[in-house]
């Protein structure tokens, strides 16, 4: 009795429910101290964030168990959406007093590491098949051409790449800028001809990084939100995509860059390409309060300082109507178009208010429809420009792209502790309300990161952009590398939330930081052996109710060994990898009769409830 801890908010003896909690809903605490501490009074401090307000509430003693006094509370969470920190007060009957925190026992004037409770509102529900699904995200440019595009008569100084497979240009032009306008000729009529591949991924969604007319080739400085990018096709061409893709089982969501637009576009035009007034021809332009002049038209506000890409006011009305609020939005057009969500780019820059209104018109618009944020850390408590945010409560975003996860898996892949992996990915789970977590965008790598294969294989990491724009593997980190991929995509199929390839990952792609992360798919080059394991990861994710929406419990976390359980509805399955360099002997406590390794077939005899087996080397099996 004496191990047991006096708090344990991961255990439902000591904090039910689990985690984050609804509006209302009512919380049972209960705490365990040591009968020699002879603890008379327990206290249980709040402090409620949104609000400031302090909260204190009495526990009651109940009868001792053992070696352990026991103090019970019930109460019910505030009303509205909160994120709540608590820890705990202790007196004994000389009047002493001491504090328990996350960080264990302390004086009692000690500045408290409190607990997170995150209080939110469940009363617009969050749709499943987003999360339930595989994500599949496209560079547009770069996906697949159909033909080489005639750039004449477009924005921007365009130059189109003749051969497919050249490398993007990454040298500063000749007054030191990267300007992004050499572009490959990818469409979406491209995609379109490549939906079969796709669903032969089990693919049941595309998000696409921007397609609006834009000057650049990544097109995150948009030039018209009412246009599709003449290289990539017409708004035609989108419907079309959005339908075929529907045929397949598949949906559309769109990247929305909202913070900035880009200083060549028909709202700034400071190249004067449009015929429209822009903000910085004049002060008269119906776009001028869009964005904040420090000195009219050369000094203004801008995403990170970047000249070409000037940020907007967001609390502007006419801003916000024109993206969100009126009946033919850019929020509401492209979902009437066919699209099926968005992602939101540098969500951490959006005011809360302006994405909460997002998420009404989504869900006024289309019911069903999904809004995923940027943002890198854990979304649930994150401070951004000095203010606590509140992308997970319940009036704002349906889930986060999982940067912690990413994380997480990497430092584990290279030579990190299972434990810690644990400890990260079941903070996001305890922090983050159920909806969310299992609506997360799971993913190995983005546009904005190096390809997995070469983080995972490369050996060390070049020194400048010239050693890092030739870089290959060799054959030996190669063959390293895409055993720990294997592993990766392990953990990232069979992982709450949905998994996410970067396009051309499955395909064995390389390269450094962006553009080298950003080249053309390898169409007739792919490694094929790599693309089947990702195929066949996606068909057991896809038949299998437990690894779309099961719970998920962890039988081991330690060293190189990482193992865990997902069920539902009486399925279990079982995840269980070896990211060290020996082999590694399992026992796993099993009731059925044989325990078979959905990868490859293999089967283990059950043996008085158990099952042995050895894991080689960076690998691992998927048991049912």
């Amino acid at each position: 009795m004496c191990d047991l801890p006096v708090f344990d908010p991961r255990n439902s003896a000591y904090k039910f429910p689990f985690g984050a909690v609804k509006c209302g809903q009512t919380l049972r605490l209960t705490l365990r101290p040591p009968l020699a501490e002879d603890f008379v009074r327990c206290l249980l401090v709040l402090y409620h964030d949104f609000s400031g307000r302090r909260e204190e509430l009495e526990l009651t003693r109940c009868s001792s168990q053992e070696d352990r006094a026991v103090f019970s509370l019930s109460f019910s969470a505030p009303r509205e959406p909160d994120l709540i920190w608590y820890h705990f007060l202790f007196y004994r009957s000389d009047g002493t007093c001491r504090l328990l925190d996350r960080s264990g026992w302390q004086a009692a004037d000690h500045q408290p590491v409190s607990w997170q409770l995150t209080v939110y509102d469940a009363s617009h529900p969050t749709p499943a098949w987003f999360g339930e699904g595989i994500t599949y995200q496209i560079f547009p440019d770069r996906f697949c051409r159909l033909s080489i595009p005639d750039p004449r008569g477009m924005v921007g100084d365009r130059v189109v790449h003749q051969d497919w497979g050249e490398a993007p240009e990454w040298r500063p032009d000749e007054h030191g800028e990267v300007r992004n306008r050499d572009f490959f000729g990818g469409s979406l009529a491209g995609i379109t001809s490549r939906l079969d591949y796709l669903q032969s991924l089990s693919v049941t969604t595309l998000y696409l990084c921007p397609i609006f007319l834009s000057a650049s080739n990544h097109r995150y400085n948009t030039a018209d939100y009412l246009q599709i990018d003449p290289m990539l096709g017409t708004e035609e061409d989108f419907r079309t995509l959005c339908r075929e893709a529907e045929k397949r089982g598949m949906r559309v969501i769109l990247d929305g860059v909202f913070n900035h637009t880009g200083s060549d576009s028909v709202y700034f035009n400071a190249a004067g390409s449009f015929s429209a007034l822009g903000a910085a021809q004049s002060q008269d332009s119906p776009y001028y309060s869009w964005y904040h002049f420090t000195h009219w038209p050369d000094q203004y506000d801008a995403w990170w300082g970047i000249t070409t890409l000037p940020a907007v006011n967001e609390s502007d009305p006419g801003y916000g109507d024109f993206i969100i609020d009126s009946p033919d939005s850019v929020i509401r057009r492209w979902l009437r178009c066919g699209a099926s969500g968005w992602r939101l780019d540098v969500a951490d820059e959006l005011p809360d208010e302006f994405i909460a209104r997002i998420r009404t018109a989504c869900e006024e618009t289309k019911a069903d429809s999904i809004l995923i944020g940027e943002v890198w850390e854990d979304g649930s408590n994150k401070i951004a420009y000095s203010r606590r945010r509140k992308y997970l409560l319940g009036h704002e975003t349906h889930g986060l792209m999982n940067y912690p996860f990413r994380n997480a898996v990497l430092a584990f892949l290279r030579g990190g502790d299972a434990a810690d992996f644990r400890e990260s990915m079941e903070t996001i789970r305890e922090n983050y309300p159920p909806a969310a977590f299992y609506s997360l965008m799971n993913f190995l790598g983005t546009h904005d990161t190096g390809r997995i294969l070469t983080v995972l294989g490369a050996e060390t990491v070049p020194e400048g952009k010239d050693s890092r724009s030739e870089y290959r593997l060799s054959d030996t980190e190669r063959q390293r590398g895409t055993a720990l991929l294997r592993l990766a995509a392990r953990l990232l199929y069979t992982f709450p939330g949905s998994p996410t390839i970067f396009y051309g990952d499955e395909a064995g792609m390389e390269g450094f930081e962006d553009p080298f992360n950003r080249g053309t798919f390898p169409w007739g080059r792919e490694d094929r052996t790599l693309t089947e394991w990702y195929r066949l990861l996606g068909c057991i994710r896809q038949e299998r109710p437990s690894l779309l929406r099961g719970h998920i419990e962890y039988l081991r976390a330690q060293g190189h060994c990482l193992i865990w359980a997902r069920q539902e509805a009486g399925e279990r399955t079982v995840t269980a990898v070896n990211a060290g360099d020996q082999p590694m002997a399992l026992e796993l406590p099993w009731e059925g009769a044989v325990a078979e390794d959905l990868l490859t077939g293999q089967r283990f005899l059950n043996q008085e409830g158990k099952v042995s087996l050895v894991l080689p080397p960076l690998d691992g099996v998927l048991l049912s």
